[in-house]
């Protein structure tokens, strides 16, 4: 949008603190929000970064209850580790807080009770498993028992990992509760909603026709949510770990965690500005921000904006620039599988290389498809872009001035066609920064900022002052002080991007501060200023220190496959006549959407050669739907007919299912004519 405001509010992702912050979520959430506050830092706007920690919900409780110890045990040790390596690593947080504060716990049931109070929800009473031993209703995930569809016997309340299929805990056979051991059996319970389909009208109006200038991929999610139709969605659930649903006759139940987290960005901000809050969430000329993965556009761009629609003071966000995955050498991040590059561990491997891992992460950010780190590419971009661009300029530029000029910045002469020709190569830099920066697309906003490293670095190699200083140290006094001018440009432009290396170089050039309308100028140091003597900016970094990470990754994958099979145990063998009473046959997927109220169910049109088909499939998680249009798949034609939710699936899409518990669907290797017979 095109509007001008007073100050602006970004807030990112609360990590989940039942594990710590990887690779993943900094390329996706943490470096993006930490340059664009910078930035803006820089500009000397008003502006604010609100972080904490996301501490209830049930995948803390089955932690705890693994570990034999609380949750509040839980949060507060993965709390205490995101922060502090959040702080290392130069995430610069106004305040970075937590959902278990007093504060918080206020906010939300205050939150809860307004729309409540406003009659904004809708009462209903539902049956749910409970467990009479541990006198408690159980989550989808404390309830396993054999898939109705596969026979799998593990199968949890909510999805069968075996075959994908999403379920509901009362589709189960043999239910069990995971905490007693016990049959769990029906019981009446009620919970409160969230009406989304009343707000339709106003997010297609908001969204969809307000903000055409949202990235892509945001844009194109909540479209499709839309599209599909919105459903109520429960705001509480049966839990004893969370915020207390603040009314009468709830007792037992605490407020949802969707429901509850994204208000610790108001309760944060309550706590760092007790007296000012307000002016960030409740004025009109206050800019919003939500940095987020892909995985939360549905909270952040529908259902929080309803919250704070229904609520009737707040303002909603202006911009919601989610980024896709990143993976890690060819594979998807998994938490469970120790997949990944952990933050805490990194800065322990890589002690002072913050800006190494943060210059990375923006040069292969995931912002408009998801995109791979290895451990190579991390290498070359460190020792050929850092160091042999960026730092040998730097480098180069104040060993040369102190070797002639005693460390003093030298007076320049009179330019030359060539040196006006490279100056005016960089005149348009920091309006380039600004269009790239204030659209958040910091991937190309970076590559502008080395390529004036570029620029500097080429420039003394034209122009080869060592040469010259046995004929003309007035040429060579020109070109150092142009080198530094770009050298003084470098530290003001790197320092959303590479704020530890930006700041060691103001302190070699002895700048005071770095500010952002001196970009582009050639004389921000002065002539006789003084210089510090060199110090290497970054340093290389060797194959060994390379293959020890790749090694370590590789013995992860070593152990993975030790604790666990790569693949299923085969089952018992079925005779021939079995077999050949499946119907497997090819069809082309015509069209995909996302089920509604159902977040790992896919609904797809199949061609197969006749009238056609639709089929429900629990592949949510691994396409979106677009990926899948057009595709051709193998499918189970002569399954019987059932319903999921609501929706009548006629057969059952094949996918291979790799350790991770990864759906790819199966399909030929050549295209063949739909509703060709798989034998």
């Amino acid at each position: 949008m095109d509007k001008k405001y007073k100050r602006t509010l970004v807030t990112t992702a609360l990590p989940y603190a039942n594990g710590p912050v990887h690779i993943g979520h900094l390329a996706g959430v943490y470096v993006p929000a930490d340059i664009y506050t910078r930035y803006l830092r820089l500009k000397g706007e008003d502006v604010i970064m609100i972080g904490g920690s996301d501490e209830h919900g049930v995948p803390i409780t089955i932690k705890a209850r693994k570990e034999g110890v609380t949750p509040q045990e839980i949060v507060d040790r993965y709390h205490g580790i995101i922060k502090k390596s959040f702080e290392e690593f130069g995430i610069s947080f106004d305040i970075y807080s937590r959902t278990t504060s007093d504060i918080h716990r206020k906010t939300a049931s205050d939150f809860f009770r307004t729309l409540y109070d406003k009659g904004v929800f809708i009462e209903k009473t539902t049956e749910q498993y409970y467990d009479t031993e541990a006198g408690q209703f159980l989550a989808d995930r404390y309830i396993t028992g054999t898939c109705p569809h596969c026979k799998n016997e593990h199968a949890y309340g909510d999805q069968c990992e075996a075959c994908g299929t999403s379920l509901n805990a009362t589709d189960l056979i043999n239910p069990k509760s995971t905490i007693s051991g016990s049959a769990p059996v029906l019981r009446e319970t009620k919970h409160w909603y969230l009406p989304l389909d009343k707000y339709e009208g106003f997010l297609r109006e908001w969204i969809l026709e307000g903000h055409k200038e949202w990235k892509t991929n945001v844009y194109g999610q909540c479209k499709s949510w839309l599209d599909m139709g919105l459903q109520p969605r429960a705001v509480s659930r049966d839990l004893d770990w969370g915020v207390p649903v603040p009314v009468e006759g709830a007792e037992g139940k605490v407020l949802y965690v969707w429901f509850d987290a994204p208000i610790g960005y108001i309760s944060n901000t309550k706590e760092l500005l007790p007296d000012k809050w307000e002016l960030y969430w409740k004025d009109s000329e206050t800019k919003l921000v939500h940095f987020i993965g892909k995985d939360n556009i549905v909270f952040h761009c529908i259902v929080f904006p309803t919250m704070l629609k229904a609520e009737g003071s707040f303002i909603l966000p202006e911009n919601v620039p989610a980024n896709e995955f990143l993976n890690l050498e060819g594979d998807k991040i998994s938490t469970s599988r120790n997949w990944a590059v952990w933050l805490h561990e990194y800065l322990a491997d890589f002690p002072g290389k913050q800006d190494v891992l943060r210059y990375v992460l923006t040069a292969n950010a995931p912002e408009t498809k998801d995109n791979d780190f290895t451990w190579r590419d991390f290498q070359a971009r460190n020792n050929n872009e850092l160091v042999a661009i960026f730092g040998n300029f730097i480098n180069r530029s104040i060993v040369l001035t102190h070797k002639y000029f005693d460390g003093k910045v030298p007076q320049r002469g009179e330019l030359t066609d060539y040196d006006n020709s490279v100056l005016e190569e960089f005149k348009s830099i920091k309006e380039e920064l600004e269009r790239y920066l204030s659209t958040y697309r910091f991937r190309d906003a970076l590559r502008e900022a080395m390529n004036l490293a570029r620029i500097g670095n080429k420039y003394l190699a034209d122009t080869e002052p060592w040469k010259l200083a046995k004929t003309d140290m007035a040429r060579v006094a020109t070109i150092l002080n142009i080198a530094l001018q770009i050298s003084a440009n470098l530290a003001i432009v790197f320092e959303p991007f590479l704020p530890f290396s930006a700041a060691k170089l103001r302190k070699l050039l002895n700048m005071a501060s770095a500010e952002w309308d001196k970009i582009g100028s050639i004389d921000i140091l002065k002539a006789g200023d003084t210089v510090e003597p060199a110090e290497l900016l970054f340093e290389k970094i060797d194959d060994a220190v390379i293959e020890a990470q790749i090694k370590k990754l590789h013995d992860t994958k070593q152990e993975n496959m030790k604790a666990e099979p790569s693949v299923a145990p085969i089952r018992e063998n079925i005779g021939f006549e079995d077999f050949m009473k499946l119907d497997i046959r090819v069809g082309r997927v015509t069209e995909c959407s996302k089920v509604p109220k159902a977040d790992k169910l896919l609904q797809l049109k199949i061609d197969d050669g006749l009238k056609g088909r639709t089929i429900v499939s629990g592949i949510a998680k691994y396409y979106e739907p677009e990926e899948l249009v057009g595709k051709q798949v193998c499918f189970v034609a002569n399954l019987e007919p059932r319903k999921l939710k609501g929706i009548l699936s006629e057969g059952m899409i094949l996918s291979a299912e790799d350790a991770d518990g990864r759906l790819a669907v199966v399909s030929p290797a050549a295209d063949v004519t739909p509703g060709s017979e798989v034998k």
